[in-house]
Parts: C-alpha cells; sequence; structure tokens
C-alpha cells in the first residue's frame, strides 16, 4: 500500500519481496487463506449438520481435501495478481528477492533467480511484516508437516485424525475449527482460565461454549511442557493442567503461540537501526 500511494504522488518507488507473491503474510499465509477454509468448511458442515432441518435433502455430503486447498489457492491468487496490476498501474517497480541494508541509503537484494543488485534510496519503508512465534530450540521445532506453524496449517497434504492446538488465540482457534468441521478430533491448549483472553469476558466464556458444542475439546489452565515429534507416529506432548502431569498425542500439533517481527537478515545495524524484544526495530524518539 505504501508503494502504490508514493507511485500515485508521483515519487519513484520500488518495493522488493521474497516471497514472489505480493501481499504480505495477510494475502498469502493469513487471513485471506484462512478466512476462505473458514467460508468453505462451514458450507460443508451446514451441508452434513444444517440442510436437513431446513428441508434439504442431499446424498452422502464428503469433502474432496486438494480441491478445498485448491480453492483457497485461487482466491489468495486473485487477490496477490490484483496487487501486481496496481503496481504497474502506479508505476512502482517489483523485485523477486530478498532486500538488506548495505548502508542508510543503499539496498542490496539477493535476487530469487540467484543473481544481485542494490538499490540507492533516499527513504527506505521497512514493511517486512512477522513470523509466527517458536518454542526455544529442541523443545518442539516446526517443521511445518508434523508440528505446524499456521502457515503450514493452511497447507497440510491430508485431513489429520488427530490435531493439537497449542494456544487458544484467534489463529489457532480458526484452523482448529477448520479441521474440526473437516472430522479431526481437536483439542484446544490455553494456558489462562479461557480462550482469547483479551476479550470481554463475557464474551470470551459464550465464545467458547460455543467452540466447545462444534465439537473441539478446549483445555484451559494448561500449559505445554515438552515435545516429542515421531512424525508419521505421532507427535507426543507432556502438558500440565489442573489435574497434573499427563501425555497426550496427536498426528499434528499445530504451534500458535503468537507472532514476532520478522526482521532478522535485514543488517539494520548498517543502517543504524536495532532491535529489542521480539525482534521489534527500537524507536530514536528524536525523530
Amino acid at each position: 500500500m505504501a508503494a502504490i500511494k508514493a507511485g500515485q504522488r508521483g515519487l519513484k518507488a520500488v518495493c522488493i519481496e521474497k516471497r514472489g507473491a505480493l501481499g504480505g503474510t495477510c494475502l498469502n499465509v493469513g487471513c485471506i487463506p484462512s478466512k476462505a477454509l473458514l467460508n468453505s468448511t462451514n458450507k460443508f458442515h451446514d451441508a452434513i449438520h444444517g440442510f436437513k432441518e431446513m428441508g434439504i435433502e442431499t446424498g452422502p455430503v464428503t469433502m474432496n481435501f486438494p480441491q478445498l486447498m485448491k480453492s483457497k489457492d485461487k482466491a489468495v491468487g486473485g487477490l496477490t495478481s490484483g496487487i501486481e496490476f496496481l503496481f504497474k498501474k502506479n508505476k512502482v517497480d517489483y523485485i523477486k528477492g530478498w532486500g538488506k541494508f548495505n548502508s542508510a541509503t543503499e539496498i542490496g537484494v539477493d535476487l530469487n533467480d540467484g543473481k544481485t543488485t542494490a538499490i540507492k534510496a533516499k527513504h527506505t519503508i521497512i514493511a517486512t511484516g512477522s513470523e509466527p512465534s517458536s518454542f526455544p530450540p529442541g523443545m518442539l521445532d516446526i517443521d511445518e508437516k508434523y508440528v505446524v506453524s499456521s502457515t503450514g496449517g493452511l497447507a497440510l497434504e491430508k485431513i489429520p485424525k488427530k490435531m493439537i492446538v497449542i494456544g487458544g488465540g484467534v489463529i489457532g482457534l480458526e484452523l482448529g475449527s477448520v479441521y474440526n468441521r473437516l472430522g479431526s478430533e481437536v483439542t484446544v491448549l490455553q494456558h489462562t482460565e479461557v480462550v482469547c483472553p483479551f476479550l470481554d469476558r463475557e464474551i470470551a466464556n459464550h465464545f467458547q461454549k460455543i467452540l466447545v458444542k462444534q465439537g473441539l475439546k478446549i483445555r484451559t489452565n494448561t500449559r505445554f511442557k515438552s515435545g516429542v515429534n515421531n512424525k508419521e507416529n505421532g507427535v507426543q506432548c507432556v502438558i500440565e493442567g489442573p489435574k497434573g502431569e499427563e501425555t497426550i498425542t496427536a498426528d499434528v500439533v499445530l504451534l500458535s503461540i503468537g507472532r514476532k517481527a520478522y526482521t532478522s537478515g535485514l543488517n539494520l545495524e548498517k543502517a543504524g537501526l536495532k532491535t529489542i524484544e521480539q525482534g521489534k526495530i527500537a524507536i530514536n524518539k528524536s525523530w
């Protein structure tokens, strides 16, 4: 958006993006694909559980999971290609690669085709967004197949029989709801007394009751302690709740414990910048 606005105001603008698809986290691996899956699985759930009550009779309803994923990808692709059109319309240059500071006024780019280039600029906007948070190395590492972040959760190859969601926030509950509707046995682990603790307590309590009624198993006041990824033999999680410590197992574990700033590898120090907690860029209050 900043690049498009700059182009509209007559500035020469260039946008550097490594993913090869514009739109950042929201369009590619965030809000848009998750809402596409929620919408499709909601219709699937209605067809199974709601149509008969309304007098609509059908034969057996099944889910073509690969086609569901293709439909989600089509929705994402349509929006990202639309941004490319806006770039061309507003004369914004688009470079596919990884940008990093050579100095405060020069950006070096490792191009996706293996080449390199550099760009001189008086002004630079850092809009690298965020990435999923993870546990310390060795505690339960993300492999995006058996232990997945929200990114991997949006692109599973098959519907798991059992899924454990570590973190009862919005992202975990969205994807947990998707796979619950698809037939997975979903267990959500939340360390506080209720899911989405940032919400008004009455709303959070009501929301949790709705999710439980839909089939999600929600275990509050429960913390993840350690885990072992046995891959196709399942992922073991040692948890501690009100009744003590126990071990539970699932085909897939979704790690949904928040997000952090995506700033590593930018050579920020060469631009006179530094980071603080969770990769956030420290603000110079004298600016």
